[in-house]
């Protein structure tokens, strides 16, 4: 979730979101590396969108905290556009990093996920504001896959996790390491119809306000 601003004199639309990260394994480094991954990521295709018959470039603000002294209760009442709540930790149940809903503002992370320069929390942050996976996962022929192409999706050789391995068997499918933000992913958001109010801020995603107790084994 996050919260835009129009800003109409520079022609830029800023898409502001911060990041609180608890868990165990949660710190001050990983939560600002994180931040910074999403970041580079979505800013990456230095997007673009049309408003009203002008071209806005879309820009994104991440920040990204360890909330030390996080309560359930700060998570519950907060009211903010701009603040996520994630859990990090070692473990987590099936092996993989969520978010609570398609536009939400709260989710569980596992830490290995987040490591390397992977893809995963831009994905995850994808769903937060919005995006749900592409319909079609079979993209072969289509060249880069985008970032909110799910595991399991056939791709091109030089995008699976072993080019040798024939497109379905286990190795033959998206290494998420490949995906990246495109101009069509920025396209999906739909900023255009967005309801800037008079201060040109808009919402965009929404309140899930989960706190999540660390699964165990």
């Amino acid at each position: 979730m996050g919260e835009a601003e129009l800003l109409t004199a520079e022609q830029r639309i800023v898409i502001h979101s911060v990041l609180v990260f608890y868990g165990d394994a949660a710190n001050d480094e990983l939560s600002r590396q994180i931040a910074a991954d999403i970041a580079d990521h979505w800013n990456a295709p230095q997007g673009m969108v049309r408003i009203k018959m002008k071209w806005y470039i879309v820009s994104f603000h991440v920040e990204g905290y360890w909330g030390k002294a996080l309560t359930p209760e700060i998570i519950y009442e907060n009211t903010l556009p701009r603040y996520n709540y994630f859990r990090v930790e070692e473990f987590a149940t099936g092996n993989i990093s969520y978010v609570d809903g398609i536009n939400s503002n709260t989710g569980y992370f596992k830490l290995d996920n987040l490591l390397h320069n992977s893809t995963t929390a831009a994905h995850e942050f994808g769903h937060t504001i919005g995006l749900e996976h592409p319909k079609i996962l079979d993209i072969r022929g289509k060249g880069k896959p985008g970032i909110m192409y799910p595991r399991g999706t056939l791709v091109d050789p030089e995008f699976q996790y072993d080019p040798q391995i024939p497109a379905g068997e286990k190795g033959g499918t998206i290494n998420p390491f490949t995906r990246s933000v495109l101009q069509e992913d920025i396209d999906a958001l739909k900023l255009h119809r967005l309801d800037f109010n008079r201060e040109g801020l808009a919402l965009i995603g929404g309140f899930t306000s989960i706190w999540h107790e660390r699964e165990l084994p």
